[in-house]
């Protein structure tokens, strides 16, 4: 008996070792057409998108007009005319884009970061991490960024060369020379519109900030929004150019108010161009640094006349025109209807610490199926503050922390925030002068971020704060150690935090992570440096070594008021059907208009159709999208319902994040001893990264910053410094930047 068993026992082993041979062939075969149909994908798209940035610098040409001339003979007899040629021409090619991006992040999850980490990379230079531009009023530029300027300048300069060349080459001989200069004038004013209506096509694709495609390129919106800002800057310029030019051509015909107020059914209307114009100079104005931060309110509830500036300008060039810039305006609108619908929630505050320092930190209730990463932010909106304001916050806790929360740190910096604090001490009842229980209702929006952690894909990593830039680096660092501990995909395993603050009440942040009780035996497996500088004490207060006590409170916690996963980075296949569904209803709504309306009714108004094209892109959101939306949500509560414990799983987390603040005093002086700290000093980034070329040698080096303006700027100046001076022995630095500045 005992050789039958040994038998079995020996022939066993073949067949386990077979099973398992065969289960990573089948694994490597899954891999590798996941590798090839991304790779297909994103070479579809990468064609798509080069030929639509050339269509903008073929068609001011006589060849490219030629080409136009041609597509619109061959497509403006179809079912949607002239519309439907532009749109096919100008918005198709960025929606057909944002189409394929759907199954490319479908297929781009774990596994797939999973296998970038085990990539062994060579260290080298990247454009999108090498600060080029690092003083200005622009802040600090990539390599990658300035490329783009570049284009876009050469962009408006070749189309005003090109477009002048021809205005010269068709003025009539016989124009006396005033009537020469009203031509000249009149032309170049209009071609000026057209030029900075191929820059509005951009304009609105940075600030869809769960869009699509800023998840594509693994650009958040909070890096994303400056481009809005230089497009916008751009546009309005060309588009003042534009109305100037008109402006003098006509006051020197002696029409000024005639054609200022002319409206006309076929062609284009001045009067709504003058409004479009006034509002974009209004919001342009209070858009410029000076009036932004001093008188920040102005600027946002300005920039919310952009509702009108659309359907103004829709009005002004017509169906025809529009469709140049409708399918970024389009992008948008899905993205608006998607957070207003993920912000009428709102959403528990399952716990609240005030720290000595004066900051906040709130543990926000979130289903365990909305994803985020470490580096995501979040809007906050309390509406017994106001209901139109949305602060943006990073998020100071890792996904791994818990399934059913998530973490903010709140700094008293501002009106809005020194009120939240007031509410929250109030609700509290810590402060016995004040009215009572105040009710707070918080309403989220997000989480936002980048698609996939960058901060994994670095093996050295620089984290460098200002104050409570610590925050995002909290997250981080619990990321971290959380993957260092479960074993899941990490790469960092030597972290240098450089962190700046002004007093040092402000070590107080640092107690929200306590690294001992996350991953016992941290140091073993990382190598980890924390160097504080307190810049305004020369010296260590009387209570240096004192731990100071926080005040914790909970709130009571509702069974269903958790944030919502309507939001574009909550599910990719909701998402997906979402953007299909309304573009899919926008071409429905198009055929039943023309056939319906337009056609039998021999509609003809330029202007009017441009409003019926506006309305047609919101109702093809609001109903088509609205049903997905709808089943979506629906989704979401039966998931919700099926978690049967999730009220137990939520204290649960509460008692462990209490438990953490409890035993952080046990573990704070241990903590400290590794912490350096200097006083009345500042962080010399010369010595800081010379000392990193010597020890860590020739690697890449991610070093991501959160703070000033004035820190990015020292930081950036200094990596490309030991960029350009680099030995063939010494790391590649990447600058990475994590501050949000609207």
């Amino acid at each position: 008996m005992a050789v039958d068993d040994d038998i079995l026992h020996t022939s066993q082993h073949p067949l386990l070792h077979s099973n398992g041979a065969h289960a990573n062939n089948n694994k490597k075969k899954n891999i590798n057409s996941v590798s090839l149909a991304k790779w297909v994908l994103k070479f579809t798209m990468w064609i798509v998108f080069l030929a639509w940035v050339l269509l903008f610098f073929v068609i001011p040409t006589d060849f490219g007009s030629e080409l136009y001339a041609d597509w619109i003979d061959a497509t403006s007899g179809s079912l949607f005319g002239y519309t439907g040629s532009m749109l096919l021409l100008y918005s198709a090619p960025i929606i057909i884009i944002a189409f394929l991006a759907v199954p490319y992040l479908l297929i781009s999850g774990e596994d797939q970061l999973q296998l970038q980490l085990q990539e062994k990379k060579t260290p080298r230079f990247r454009l999108w991490t090498f600060p080029v531009l690092v003083d200005g009023p622009l802040g600090v530029v990539s390599a990658a960024e300035l490329i783009g300027m570049i284009l876009f300048i050469v962009f408006v300069i070749w189309d005003v060369y090109v477009y002048t060349a021809v205005i010269l080459g068709t003025m009539p001989d016989y124009l006396i020379p005033v009537e020469k200069c009203c031509f000249i004038l009149n032309n170049l004013g209009l071609r000026l519109g057209s030029i900075g209506l191929d820059c509005f096509a951009f304009l609105f694709l940075p600030v869809a900030r769960g869009s699509v495609l800023l998840r594509l390129i693994n650009i958040p919106f909070e890096q994303a929004i400056r481009y809005h800002v230089w497009l916008g800057h751009l546009t309005m310029l060309l588009f003042t150019l534009h109305g100037l030019l008109y402006v003098i051509s006509w006051t020197i015909e002696g029409n000024l108010l005639k054609n200022t107020l002319m409206w006309v059914d076929l062609g284009v209307g001045h009067f709504p161009g003058v409004i479009t114009l006034a509002i974009g100079l209004l919001m342009w104005m209070t858009s410029l640094p000076p009036v932004r931060k001093k008188k920040f309110e102005l600027f946002f509830y300005t920039h919310q006349l952009y509702i009108i500036f659309v359907v103004f300008l829709a009005l002004h060039v017509g169906h025809f025109i529009f469709g140049v810039s409708a399918g970024g305006i389009f992008l948008f609108i899905l993205d608006r209807f998607l957070r207003i619908c993920q912000s009428r929630k709102t959403v528990d505050i399952i716990s609240i610490k005030c720290l000595p320092c004066g900051t906040v930190e709130l543990m926000l209730s979130k289903p365990a199926n909305l994803q985020y990463n470490a580096l995501s932010f979040i809007f906050l909106q309390v509406r017994e503050l106001s209901w139109l304001q949305w602060h943006p916050f990073s998020v100071s806790s890792s996904p791994l922390d818990g399934k059913y929360h998530l973490s903010v740190l709140i700094k008293v910096i501002g009106e809005w925030t020194k009120n939240l604090r007031g509410n929250i001490l109030n609700s509290s009842g810590a402060n016995l002068h004040l009215r009572p229980q105040t009710k707070i209702t918080a309403s989220v929006e997000g989480p936002y971020g980048h698609e996939f952690p960058y901060h994994l894909m670095y093996e050295n990593l620089i984290l460098v704060a200002g104050g409570i830039g610590i925050s995002p680096f909290l997250a981080i660092l619990s990321d971290i150690l959380h993957r260092t501990r479960e074993g899941k995909p990490c790469l960092p395993r030597n972290i240098l935090i450089v962190w700046a603050v002004k007093r040092s009440n402000e070590l107080s942040l640092f107690s929200t992570n306590d690294m001992e009780l996350i991953c016992p035996f941290f140091s073993d497996k990382l190598n980890l440096e924390i160097h504080i500088f307190v810049t305004r004490e020369s010296q260590p207060s009387l209570e240096e070594g004192q731990v100071h006590e926080a005040t914790n409170f909970s709130l009571p916690v509702s069974s269903n008021c958790s944030m919502s996963v309507l939001v574009g980075t909550g599910n990719n296949i909701w998402s997906g059907l979402y953007i299909i569904s309304s573009t899919l209803g926008f071409v429905i709504l198009l055929f039943l208009l023309d056939i319906f309306y337009i056609n039998p009714y021999d509609i003809s108004s330029w202007s009017y159709k441009g409003l019926l094209l506006v309305i047609c892109m919101l109702a093809s959101v609001f109903i088509f999208g609205g049903v997905v939306v709808g089943l979506w949500h629906f989704w979401e509560r039966r998931n919700v319902a099926r978690e049967a414990f999730k009220d137990d799983r939520i204290m649960v987390e509460k008692m462990q994040h209490n438990e953490i603040v409890a035993h952080m005093d046990s573990c704070q002086q241990k903590l400290t001893s590794s912490i350096n700290t200097y006083y009345g000093s500042r962080p010399d980034f010369k010595d800081i990264f010379g000392d990193i070329s010597e020890k860590w040698g020739c690697v890449d080096v991610g070093v991501i910053v959160c703070g000033p303006p004035s820190l990015q700027t020292s930081v950036a100046k200094e990596i490309r410094s030991q960029n350009i001076k680099r030995q063939r022995h010494h790391p590649i630095f990447h600058f990475n930047s994590h501050s949000f500045d609207v």
